[in-house]
């Protein structure tokens, strides 16, 4: 494994409360790299926005729970946000972090196509976690996610985007790439890397 660039003053002088995935085509294949790998004891959280069909069961993140350490599940609307958990965006609406560290589910019209969309889970959760969030853009077909990752670059957390030349899919990540200069470009084996080196607030 290869030193991650500019990695030591995340990991050394930064405290995070929270993680934010988006992904679409090719993503699930990557969560289930990326989430199996994580320590059942993380103490961050985990807000994930893959696109699905909006007719879509929880099948994924009941596969996932299943073969996770950490616990994994389906957000829910009011729902209190927690260390050690992952939550998953229901098919068909939009997941937002509210001012006081709780869920909400919204049935809003489709932002970039998309609904749920990453780019308002990226945006909501920048507001309130600002420089102890960590959003982690991967492969995907669309543009969903740049604009919130500038916002949670603007918010001073910490950017991450897979490299497009691992992805499935480079749209989602290339359009990342040019909008913003992240903090980290990496492939999903430097992710998990990354994520667990990184350090907990508090």
């Amino acid at each position: 494994m290869k030193i991650l660039p500019n990695m030591k003053k995340y990991t050394e002088r930064s405290e995070f409360e929270a993680v934010v995935i988006g992904c679409s085509a090719g993503g699930i294949e990557v969560l289930t790299k990326i989430l199996p790998a994580l320590p059942g004891d993380i103490p961050l959280s985990f807000l994930i926005v893959q696109h699905l069909s909006p007719t879509s069961d929880n099948y994924l993140t009941r596969f996932l729970d299943e073969n996770c350490q950490v616990t994994v599940k389906e957000a829910e609307d009011e729902e209190c946000i927690q260390p050690g958990i992952v939550y998953i965006a229901p098919a068909n609406y939009h997941l937002l972090v509210e001012k006081d560290r709780t869920l909400s589910l919204s049935v809003d019209r489709p932002v970039n196509y998309s609904r749920p969309s990453i780019d308002v889970l990226f945006e909501t959760a920048a507001w309130v976690y600002k420089e102890n969030l960590v959003g982690i853009l991967l492969t995907g077909a669309n543009s969903d996610g740049s604009q919130g990752l500038k916002i949670i670059q603007e918010q001073g957390g910490l950017t991450v985007v897979q490299d497009p030349s691992t992805a499935e899919d480079p749209f989602m990540p290339q359009s990342a790439l040019d909008l913003i200069k992240v903090d980290q470009l990496l492939s999903v084996e430097e992710i998990n890397f990354m994520l667990r080196k990184l350090r907990a607030k508090g």
